[in-house]
């Protein structure tokens, strides 16, 4: 659920929702090799990685899309039609995660008990809370591509946030590498049509929102680093811990901001929005559940190729279902970010085979 090489930020690209708790695995060892006659059945394990990988992002990405940008029927709190409640679709997501950590902790360890005190998750689960906020809320002023893009452009964040908490230190390819994935961003979002002042005003607010969730994304796997260090915990006992606080401060707001009439109204007029909350928490828990399996089968390396595929067929789905207009600079953008990513990944099993080696 969090990274154990703060030195590396460059594997916290992928989205928060879809990698918290997977974060603590990123740089566990790559598993050892396997005999000849394993390799129909890792050849098999691995289609299976690749196939429940891409279901449930892909699936889970167009669903938060649907939500946030689909105009419903319109009810007398929610005028507009539009669903009211990024908050609400946070709750949902972690309503579903803790259930699932609770099943696993218990049948893991007999008890519910993490080895850290819960209080001590709250920090980041405020974070991640307001990170995952940020997501949903994003995507009422930009494109889900764009957002898409943005997520990896948080690894200048990761690395401040390491720095001032755990005292990181970062080689100069790491910062060559998070200029290059900066820049593609850049230009993938200023690379459109003209816009009028009030698209460029409702940009602005998707760009604090988008701001809001990579800088507190950053807080929070930096704050995972510093759990794990003072108590040993497991993934699941991370994701257990750390929904516990996010439920309750997830359902805080949801109170606190009178959100809750709005939201009850609005599905009862819609309940394809209930249903698409409902598919978007199923399939948040079961990538995770394909997330902690193929980084123990294959490693992390294996994992980050996978989940960058993700990401460039989501924006491909996303562009032809919603109708995005992308234009060849914003390619070229795109095609910045990935290589230094898939660079990234390059780099990083070299080192490893070279420290084998030796």
């Amino acid at each position: 659920m969090k990274p154990m090489e703060v030195s590396s930020p460059m594997h916290n690209y992928t989205d928060p929702e879809d990698g918290d708790a997977s974060k603590r695995l990123m740089n566990a060892p790559p598993p050892s090799a396997v005999d000849a006659g394993d390799t129909r059945s890792q050849g098999l394990k691995l289609v299976f990685c690749f196939i429940g990988l891409q279901v449930s992002y892909l699936t889970w990405g167009v669903m938060q899309e649907r939500i946030m940008t689909t105009k419903m029927t319109p009810t007398p709190l929610v005028p507009d039609g539009m669903f009211p409640s990024p908050t609400f679709c946070v709750f949902s997501n972690r309503f579903l995660a803790i259930i699932v950590a609770a099943i696993i902790c218990y049948q893991k360890y007999g008890t519910l008990q993490t080895p850290a005190p819960l209080w001590y998750y709250t920090p980041c689960a405020i974070s991640n809370t307001i990170s995952s906020w940020g997501q949903y809320a994003a995507l009422k002023y930009v494109s889900f591509p764009m957002q898409v893009l943005f997520k990896s452009a948080k690894v200048i964040p990761v690395m401040l946030m390491g720095k001032f908490l755990n005292n990181a230190t970062y080689q100069i390819v790491d910062y060559l590498e998070a200029i290059v994935i900066t820049g593609g961003v850049a230009i993938f979002g200023l690379s459109k049509d003209k816009s009028t002042n009030s698209q460029a005003e409702t940009e602005f607010y998707g760009l604090i929102c988008l701001t809001l969730y990579v800088c507190s994304d950053a807080f929070t796997s930096q704050w995972q680093d510093r759990i794990n260090k003072a108590y040993e915990t497991s993934t699941y006992q991370m994701m257990f811990g750390v929904n516990c606080s996010a439920i309750v401060i997830t359902i805080s707001a949801l109170v606190i901001g009178n959100e809750l009439p709005a939201v009850f109204e609005f599905i009862s007029a819609n309940p394809a929005a209930l249903y698409n909350n409902i598919i978007t928490a199923i399939t948040s828990a079961t990538g995770q559940m394909f997330i902690f399996y193929t980084i123990k089968n294959f490693g992390p390396v294996v994992f980050t190729i996978m989940m960058t595929t993700r990401q460039m067929i989501s924006m491909v789905i996303s562009t032809i279902l919603f109708g995005h207009h992308i234009t060849p600079l914003s390619y070229f953008g795109a095609s910045l970010v990935f290589s230094a990513i898939f660079y990234r990944v390059y780099r990083k099993k070299q080192a490893k085979k070279a420290v084998t080696k030796n």
